[in-house]
């Protein structure tokens, strides 16, 4: 199985498995166990960014869904709402970095291995 495979990604120019939305507002309260105000409550705090359809509609993918269950995590543990929206940038910056690191590593090691 190839890694684009294995990750549920697709072929050149579509999105990955995850991050396609394909729920309505009901699927994804349902799914994860917050009520539809709760999620728009989450929306106009910028904490989620559905997709919309043409007519409005808003679509989450499993990737908001994974969102969803660390923004539970941190308001069950106490956190509050403007925290929360920090602490999710903090997070994604820091894997970008780390994503970033990765290359840069990987780079040094080609250019190490090509000069030595």
């Amino acid at each position: 199985m190839t890694d684009s495979a294995a990750s549920g990604e697709q072929g050149e120019g579509s999105q990955r498995r995850s991050a396609r939305a394909v729920y309505g507002i009901s699927v994804t309260a349902e799914l994860s166990g917050l009520g539809p105000q709760t999620l728009r409550l989450y929306e106009r705090h910028g904490l989620l960014t559905p997709q919309r359809t043409e007519g409005g509609t808003r679509r989450y993918s499993d990737d908001d869904l994974v969102t969803l269950q660390r923004i539970t995590e941190l308001t069950d543990d106490g956190v509050n709402l403007a925290a929360v929206a920090r602490i999710l940038d903090l997070e994604a910056r820091n894997a970008e970095l780390e994503a970033d690191n990765a290359k840069l590593e990987a780079d040094n090691a080609a250019l190490k291995s090509k000069n030595a």
